[in-house]
């Protein structure tokens, strides 16, 4: 099957995923790591409408061009028409990937009783005979799959990083960094994964002529910038994140948020975000954003 699905009469070339496979495989994470990757995605739709959904995306004129559809198999007649839906793709002209995760049975034994919860497919009978059941009408479906990932021996962040190394493109970001200033008069950024504190450097507000500038003008960045210790510290800084950076995408996360604090929010944090970020960017390659939360607050 060829990876990008065409509605008739578009412009726009829709790429269409479906998400499948084995209860307890990782569909919900497959599913949460396309959404970071600004992929559309529909949980539990039914193969009836699988189809309309495409033409109504089609519909909006590129603004959804990849579309994710995660099935579940909350009855063996689903999956028939699911089948038939699959061949009306192809035969409509359209075209899509299936991605099928499967694993062993006793893991997702292991899996479905850690969470105590029934096998959707195993009704009065015993769990396994739900997984047999599941694995049995599904069979036909596996070999048609374009990928198949088996996540038996992979926790969530490696089926992660499995799923973007997949799907991601070459404008695709892997991780998205934001580097935010922030005072710490008015208290620490709650989501922030690292916080940096540059209150070491004098402060500019005692200086007469850049009390009333902030970080982003040149005076005020140029004696933040200028005093002893700063560009040390955005060398090392920087360094570090590089390395924390690269573990977070060894790891399959798509987002960290790096606070850079001072006293009120205004001269040095947001000097040295704006140096760090430019900085990071430059070394890691990772597209990073810079956001200063306190500034205008005084």
């Amino acid at each position: 099957m060829s990876t990008q699905a065409e509605s008739n009469g578009s412009d726009h070339p829709i790429e269409v995923v479906l998400v499948t496979g084995m209860s307890g495989a990782g569909r919900t994470t497959v599913a949460n790591v396309l959404e970071d990757m600004d992929w559309y995605v529909v949980d539990n739709l039914p193969p009836q409408m699988m189809r309309p959904l495409v033409e109504l995306v089609a519909r909006a004129d590129g603004a959804l061009p990849k579309i994710a559809i995660v099935t579940d198999s909350k009855g063996r007649a689903k999956y028939a028409e699911l089948e038939d839906t699959i061949s009306d793709f192809i035969d409509q002209g359209l075209s899509l990937r299936i991605l099928y995760l499967e694993a062993a049975d006793e893991v997702l034994v292991r899996r479905f009783e850690s969470t105590r919860r029934p096998h959707p497919l195993q009704g009065e009978g015993t769990l396994l005979e739900g997984i047999e059941g599941e694995r049995s009408a599904l069979e036909s479906l596996k070999h048609r799959a374009d990928i198949i990932i088996d996540t038996s021996e992979l926790n969530v962040h490696q089926l992660s990083t499995q799923v973007r190394k997949r799907f991601s493109t070459d404008d695709t970001p892997l991780l998205r960094l934001t580097v935010m200033s922030f005072g710490f008069k008015y208290g620490l950024p709650k989501d922030a994964d690292h916080i940096a504190d540059v209150r070491f450097l004098p402060n500019p507000y005692w200086i007469p002529h850049l009390r009333g500038h902030n970080g982003l003008d040149s005076d005020v960045a140029d004696f933040v910038l200028g005093q002893n210790g700063a560009e040390e510290f955005i060398e090392r800084y920087t360094a570090t994140l590089d390395t924390v950076s690269q573990g977070y995408l060894h790891e399959g996360r798509g987002y960290a948020m790096i606070g850079i604090g001072c006293t009120g929010g205004k001269h040095r944090s947001v000097a040295i975000s704006e140096r760090v970020a430019k900085s990071l960017a430059a070394q890691t390659g990772i597209p990073v954003t810079v956001r200063h939360r306190d500034l205008g607050r005084e």
